[in-house]
């Protein structure tokens, strides 16, 4: 048997030799989650024997993070805006650069009475979840076409006690969506398809497909946004869409052609242009 404190340790040293990118912290988070020691703990009792159980789940946990499995999928969840949320292989993993749509979102809606809240391609739905978490009178759709994904977006919404305000719906794109609604979210697929292979193993292996291709020049998700939402909002209302590096001149364009207005272009924290605002119609 090994200490908490060792094994800790010594993974981080072997994730580090692996070239994964944060290995003290996936160390550490692994080591929680194969003892159950919170923070606190692994501070003030460093030399607390490891169970053999425990170091058995430990290693199970460090064979699937040596081959580039993600720790949210090793563990199955995902803090998102300060939010818990469970994905599974038919999510796409939440990343923190998303949280800038959660937060422009939020500024475009401070002055609107029991917003209607269109989320395209949900997800786990933490972007709709954290808008409906954050505007307790605002009710919302999550939109998918995968049934795993919107049966997972429904249990993270009863989990976090929004299922009242939040339904889910199996569609492509808005061909099952009535009514209409003051914001629009999305997270499209926007890789280029010739550019997955490419991809780092943590995404191309494990995140779904269905989330990342965006076609021939990654812009088919937006041309279909762009085309659609019109018929799906209110006037005036505003469209919060994600962006891939070197994609915010196109997409401005895309939308513009279609009668938007793009005001602005949000950075996320890395500086990387992230969030398309676009006000519809176009004043």
């Amino acid at each position: 048997m090994t200490t908490r404190d060792h094994a800790m340790r010594m993974l981080a040293h072997r994730l580090k030799e692996a070239g994964l990118s944060t290995p003290a912290l996936d160390a550490r988070i692994l080591i929680q989650a194969a003892t159950g020691a919170s923070d606190l703990e692994l501070i003030r009792e460093p030399g607390t024997l490891m169970t053999p159980v425990e170091e058995e789940r430990l290693a199970a946990f460090e064979r699937r993070r040596l081959a580039h499995e993600p720790v949210s999928r090793i563990l199955g969840s995902r803090e998102f805006w300060g939010l818990p949320f469970t994905v599974t292989a038919e999510t796409l993993d939440p990343r923190a650069d998303s949280e800038t749509l959660v937060e422009t979102a939020l500024g475009l809606l401070k002055d609107i009475e029991r917003p209607r809240i269109l989320d395209l391609g949900t997800g786990t739905g933490c972007l709709l979840l954290a808008l409906l978490h954050e505007r307790q009178d605002a009710v919302g759709t999550g939109i998918d076409l995968s049934e795993g994904a919107l049966a997972v977006a429904a249990s993270n919404a009863s989990a976090l006690g929004l299922s009242a305000r939040a339904e889910f719906v199996e569609s492509e794109w808005t061909e099952n969506v009535e009514g209409r609604f003051d914001l629009a979210i999305s997270n499209p697929p926007y890789i280029p398809h010739g550019d997955i292979a490419g991809l780092a193993g943590e995404v191309r292996l494990h995140d779904p497909m269905l989330a990342l291709d965006g076609g021939e020049d990654g812009l088919d998700a937006y041309r279909a946004l762009a085309r659609l939402l019109p018929d799906h909002l209110t006037q005036p209302a505003h469209a919060v869409i994600e962006l891939g590096a070197g994609q915010a001149d196109a997409v401005a364009a895309i939308f513009e052609a279609a009668g938007f207005g793009v005001s602005r272009i949000v950075p996320d924290l890395g500086g990387v242009p992230r969030a398309l605002v676009a006000a519809w119609p176009r004043a």
